[in-house]
């Protein structure tokens, strides 16, 4: 049995960060490209542009806010255009996931430099490609990880504590998906079995939410960096990200593709609706109920979702669900890393039961 674990080629992390960005880009050359998102545009490349040029040479384009095959062909056409050595992206995790795809298309390495910590995308050998409507397209394996993943925990302290939620919502799955498949001996994204260091850092991550989750959450709102906050931004970002990776996928990623398909749900984040995904993954697999108490829990105390109206589904209809639910156990789909038997009816089973156990415990 072979086993396969990944890791980015550096994770540098702290406040201030960002400063060492121009650093770690001279590394692989002369010419930088930076993709950059709106917000980051608009306030913070002028507070970083100075030390970032003291290193090397940069041109910078705005990101057009979808990772779409569209958007990656037209800003690869641009950095192909103006020649480079290395790609960076600044922004949100579609930023930083189309910043991989470029450096891809182009066979340079990559930078990427989260400005929130919403996703255990930075550190990942992956994009999910998106349509430019928002819906899950495909995803693109890329031949290797990050070169550098670069986290400014003073900015990220600076976003709304909505994204860094978000993303203990997505770190919140690694461990029951990673576990599921270490029992199952079901395959990593990779297609080989997990390591056991893989799995200590996705065991790791959770102990870390449930410990530091509402003390990182408040920190976020004060606007301050703590120890809490450096924990879990490491949690969500590299401890995740290897966890997801090599560790395995299982349920709850499957049940927020299958979101997906429903408009409503567009505009909530990533890791809420893989929140969602998690609490219903709970029912589908028969998890005790000291264990179901114990996410709901946390997923209380730091504002993630717990039912459907909290993802924009309060009229959802048993149609709606059905759609969702045979979206999420098409053939491949990780959800069939799961121990128990799986069909459509049992997720949308799952699904109304993690919406019913959220509204009980509201009362």
């Amino acid at each position: 049995m072979i086993s396969t674990t990944v890791f980015p080629g550096r994770y540098v992390q702290g406040e201030h960060a960002f400063k060492r960005l121009g650093r770690e880009m001279a590394r692989f050359g002369e010419k930088g490209f930076v993709i950059c998102d709106p917000y980051v545009l608009d306030n913070l490349w002028e507070d970083y542009r100075e030390d970032i040029e003291k290193d090397v040479q940069v041109a910078v384009e705005r990101f057009g806010g979808e990772c779409s095959d569209e958007e990656i062909d037209r800003i690869s056409a641009v950095a192909s255009g103006v020649g480079v050595d290395v790609v960076a992206g600044m922004g949100g995790g579609k930023t930083v996931d189309t910043a991989k795809a470029v450096a891809t298309a182009l066979d340079v390495p990559v930078v990427v430099a989260p400005t929130i910590a919403s996703t255990d995308a930075p550190c990942s050998a992956e994009s999910v490609i998106y349509t430019p409507e928002g819906e899950v397209k495909r995803f693109i394996f890329h031949k290797r990880n990050p070169d550098v993943v670069v986290m400014d925990t003073r900015v990220v302290a600076q976003a709304p504590a909505r994204f860094l939620v978000s993303g203990m919502g997505d770190a919140l799955s690694t461990w029951f998906e990673a576990e599921s498949c270490r029992v199952k001996y079901a395959k990593n994204v990779m297609r080989d079995y997990g390591s056991m260091s893989a799995f200590a850092l996705a065991r790791l991550c959770y102990d870390t939410l449930l410990e530091h989750g509402l003390a990182a959450k408040l920190a976020c709102e004060a606007h301050v960096v703590t120890p809490a906050l450096e924990h879990i931004v490491e949690a969500n970002t590299l401890l995740s990200g290897v966890g997801f990776e090599s560790g395995g996928m299982g349920a709850g990623h499957a049940i927020h593709n299958g979101l997906t398909v429903l408009p409503q749900t567009h505009s909530y984040f990533h890791g809420e609706k893989v929140a969602i995904g998690v609490l219903a993954s709970l029912f589908l697999a028969d998890k005790p109920s000291e264990l179901v108490d114990e996410v709901y829990t946390f997923c209380e105390e730091v504002g993630l979702p717990t039912t459907f109206a909290d993802i924009g589904l309060e009229d959802v209809t048993d149609e709606e669900l059905m759609k969702v639910a045979e979206r999420a156990v098409v053939k491949g789909e990780s959800i069939h890393h799961e121990l128990v038997p799986i069909t459509a009816e049992g997720v949308v089973a799952s699904l109304k039961m993690a919406d019913a156990m959220g509204r009980y415990r509201q009362e």
